[in-house]
């Protein structure tokens, strides 16, 4: 861990690099990304370098040619550390460090810091723990030799090699050991997951998870929605216009005016190029997006890039096992986009969650989706089965109640499954 935590002392000036690799038309959006990335950790970005490839090389990822480049103006830049726009191997790093002779980082370590800074749960704490750790176990060799460097060790070379590679074991051993029980404790915290996923799919609460790229204004639509409804300010949940402002899956109630329930959960955002360790640890949190009934794929429609967004997103959730769940393309941000909203095109919506525009006919949506197996009827319930009453009041739609000669009789909607369950009362 301290070559990640080492990230925060050093951070002040970077230059960053980037290859483009065979004329890839996201590239300048990537690199843009990638300082969006570096000033999440407060950089201050002093350049930036690019080069036009047909493939990485293999030895330092760019052209040998260009280590002078980069040198120079991080030289002149008077820099402190090197940022490449991708993941580097360990000898990459080595090679890198040692021609730079400066500190070296990839996208990978950057995502992994701003994830530990952004975790507030346990669960999030080890999630990104675990993916730290196996990002930095194959990188062992290249971080013991850079470390030396900065602590300037000089003379007695084999000497001080044999001690190296004695701490070195040591420290692999440490890690496998840390990883091994962090994996044992998150899959303690997945069964417990699944126990809950288990209860809901028992109690046939239907569950709305919203996904999408990091900043699309995922937490501001749970947080509208919540307020629609009138749900108590503490069930707000984080947001700010941040890159992953929420690492934290939320789970909430939303009740409707007509006592309809439903669970809507809120995942961490996507972004390109996001570290597969990472997506492994934070598995069992993006599964709750596959026990979904409906996903609500939101869209920052004002990026210019919100196509490529919505790739990277279904890429991620595909990676994840989350595939043919009924879909709604939510908009959002179309008031920064001036294009018209509200508007709904079969399940395609165009909204601005910040100004609460559209949220009914989100809603409206919502509904026909996740209730479309409810059934009007009539029921005659006897007055001596009263708490079928109570139990249809709490959890159905009764539109009208009147007292016969036999029993209550109820003009209501009520779920499929309730229907069945009592349809002996029902008057055809």
């Amino acid at each position: 861990m301290d070559r990640i935590k080492e990230v925060d002392i050093l951070l002040e000036k970077a230059i960053l690099v980037g290859v483009n690799l065979r004329n890839d038309e996201h590239f300048d959006y990537s690199m843009e990304e990638l300082e969006n990335l570096a000033e999440a950790l407060n950089v201050e970005v002093a350049g930036i370098i690019t080069q036009n490839l047909e493939r990485i090389t293999p030895s330092h990822y760019v052209g040998t040619g260009k280590i002078e480049e980069i040198k120079n103006f991080y030289d002149e830049a008077q820099a402190n550390l090197v940022i490449f726009n991708d993941e580097l191997s360990p000898s990459q790093i080595r090679n890198l460090e040692r021609d730079l002779e400066t500190k070296v980082i990839d996208r990978t370590m950057l995502i992994l810091d701003i994830f530990g800074r952004r975790a507030k749960t346990r669960e999030a704490q080890m999630q990104v723990e675990l993916a730290q750790l196996q990002y930095m176990l194959p990188r062992l060799v290249g971080l013991h030799a850079s470390l030396s460097r900065q602590g300037g060790g000089t003379g007695g070379g084999f000497k001080n090699r044999g001690a190296g590679e004695t701490k070195l074991e040591l420290d692999r051993r440490k890690i496998e050991d840390q990883i091994a029980k962090i994996k044992k404790e998150l899959e303690h915290v997945k069964e417990q997951r699944e126990t809950q996923r288990k209860q809901r799919r028992k109690n046939a609460i239907p569950v709305v998870s919203i996904v999408g790229y990091t900043n699309a204004g995922k937490s501001t639509i749970m947080n509208q929605l919540l307020a629609k409804i009138g749900q108590e300010d503490h069930k707000q949940v984080f947001e700010k216009d941040m890159l992953f402002a929420t690492l934290e899956t939320s789970v909430r109630q939303i009740e409707l005016p007509d006592k309809k329930t439903f669970l809507l959960t809120d995942t961490v955002g996507f972004v390109s190029k996001l570290p597969h360790h990472l997506v492994k640890a934070f598995r069992s949190t993006l599964e709750e997006a596959r026990d979904a009934d409906l996903l609500l794929h939101v869209v920052d429609v004002s990026n210019s890039e919100h196509g490529f967004m919505m790739e990277v997103t279904n890429e991620t959730l595909k990676a994840v096992g989350v595939e043919g769940i009924p879909t709604i393309y939510v908009y959002n941000k179309a008031d920064i986009a001036n294009v018209p909203y509200p508007v709904v095109s079969g399940d395609n919506i165009w909204i601005s969650a910040k100004q609460g525009i559209g949220l009914e006919e989100l809603l409206q949506m919502i509904r026909q989706h996740i209730f479309s197996d409810y059934i009007t009827c009539k029921m005659l319930i006897p007055y001596e089965q009263g708490n079928i009453v109570s139990y249809l009041n709490e959890h159905a739609s009764v539109y009208e109640t009147a007292y016969e000669e036999n029993g209550t009789l109820l003009t209501l909607e009520v779920k499929e499954a309730d229907y069945a369950k009592y349809q002996q009362f029902v008057i055809k």
